[in-house]
């Protein structure tokens, strides 16, 4: 594993999770609130580098299909 894209990807899925985040807060978002913390948290959980980026791209599209 390579800890420089490791560390990149996480900092790429964290800053759209802050995003994500403050756009829930503003504006009454649940799914993208969730998200958001969701995003800037599960990095520090996955070790591999490959299901890093695919846990991020499916909570990356998961406000886009599901509207509450």
């Amino acid at each position: 594993m390579s800890t420089e894209a490791y560390l990149f990807w996480g900092l790429i899925f964290g800053s759209i999770g802050v995003g994500y985040f403050m756009y829930g807060k503003k504006r009454p978002n649940m799914v993208a609130l969730v998200c958001g913390l969701a995003l800037m948290i599960y990095p520090y959980a996955v070790s591999s580098l490959w299901a890093m980026i695919a846990i991020g791209v499916v909570l990356m599209a998961i406000p886009y299909f599901v509207r509450l």
